[in-house]
């Protein structure tokens, strides 16, 4: 029973808490950090490590979103906003600066935090309908006016600033394919979850709980709940800016358009579909939202090569030439049937299916 938790008995409190507490999970995590780093990138063709990518920048984007609504209680609709910020900053300083890739990434993450603790400064006072609204004006006023109207006439570039190649680099490797940007990803993703994880397990991630789960209580147990808000909103913000700073590196441009309000309201829809308040919960709901909506395209263009389905079914070709529409209905029907049917989300399932396993064959 050693290869399963409940066979595994602790005599510290660190072994209770350790990462890998069986040598079966650590096969397990040895085994998925040898398919994402040598079997992916060997034996998928470039459109699935175009699709990882995707899925990749999609939990870059949602950790932010969910350190605030699952962590700390903090509902917010303007995250696109920070990512924004932290696109724009890294790019103009590789481009007007020639400040390195990595640096220019940590900066857009800081400014992309400070922009967010900005917006941030009312959930010192305000919450629920209110804090969304805040949140809300973030996304406005921030792509809408300040950077379409200002910070996109810097240089004279217009409204996109193009990224030359050879632009985007980490010392002497430079990163001009999917398969530079597929590793960049992958890192990026292990090390913002590490540092996400381990920040829940300290002092301030039980204060993020503490404010979530009632803030007059852990007021009153002297939590300072105006500093630990704020800080939230930083660290969510600095996810942000490192996510919108790593997408600049598959793009040819960067533009307003990539960080419209559609993105923030997509970014709670994931962490919702994955489960609310779970790390597992930003993976599980990235590749949901990901894929699902690639099967569905490919299923239907399976289905227009072939005569018999068209004639049975005339409107697939139109379901095709308007896919993003049928990808923005999808996305509804999913919340929905996710907020009837399976309300804490892809992880809570996964959870059910783990203890299952681990406590087998005991009832309890």
């Amino acid at each position: 029973m050693s290869y399963r938790p409940c066979g595994v008995y602790h005599q510290y409190y660190k072994q209770d808490h350790a990462w890998w507490q069986t040598k079966f999970v650590w096969g397990k995590m040895i085994l998925l950090l040898f398919t994402v780093f040598y079997i992916i990138p060997q034996f998928a063709g470039m459109y699935l490590i175009s699709i990882a990518n995707v899925v990749g920048y999609t939990i870059l984007s949602a950790i932010g979103v969910q350190l605030l609504i699952g962590y700390c209680g903090q509902v917010t609709l303007g995250h696109a906003a920070f990512l924004a910020m932290g696109a724009y900053t890294c790019t103009l300083l590789m481009l007007q600066l020639h400040i390195p890739y990595p640096i220019a990434m940590i900066m857009g993450g800081i400014v992309g935090g400070l922009w967010s603790v900005l917006f941030g400064l009312p959930s010192a006072r305000v919450k629920g309908f209110y804090l969304i609204m805040t949140t809300m004006a973030a996304q406005f006023i921030t792509v809408e006016f300040f950077i379409t109207q200002y910070v996109s006439q810097i240089g004279g570039r217009g409204v996109a600033y193009s990224i030359p190649p050879g632009t985007v680099k980490i010392g002497p490797w430079m990163i001009k394919s999917d398969m530079d940007v597929y590793y960049v990803m992958v890192i990026l993703v292990i090390l913002c979850i590490l540092v996400m994880a381990n920040l829940l397990r300290s002092k301030v991630g039980r204060a993020w709980i503490a404010i979530r789960d009632n803030d007059i209580a852990a007021e009153t147990m002297g939590v300072n709940i105006v500093f630990y808000k704020l800080l939230a909103f930083f660290v969510a913000g600095f996810f942000g800016g490192v996510a919108g700073a790593f997408w600049t590196s598959s793009l040819a441009a960067v533009s307003p358009e990539h960080f419209h309000f559609g993105w923030s309201l997509w970014l709670v829809g994931v962490i919702l579909i994955g489960g609310v308040g779970s790390i597992h919960g930003i993976i599980y709901g990235a590749m949901f939202m990901t894929l699902i909506p690639e099967g569905l395209k490919f299923l239907i263009f399976v289905l227009t090569q072939n005569p018999f389905f068209v004639d049975l079914m005339p409107f697939l070709p139109l379901l095709l030439e308007k896919f993003l529409f049928v990808k923005e209905a999808a996305f509804g029907l999913a919340i929905v049937l996710f907020l009837i049917f399976e309300p804490n989300g892809i992880s809570y399932r996964w959870w059910q299916i783990k203890n299952y396993f681990n406590l087998w064959p005991f009832s309890y």
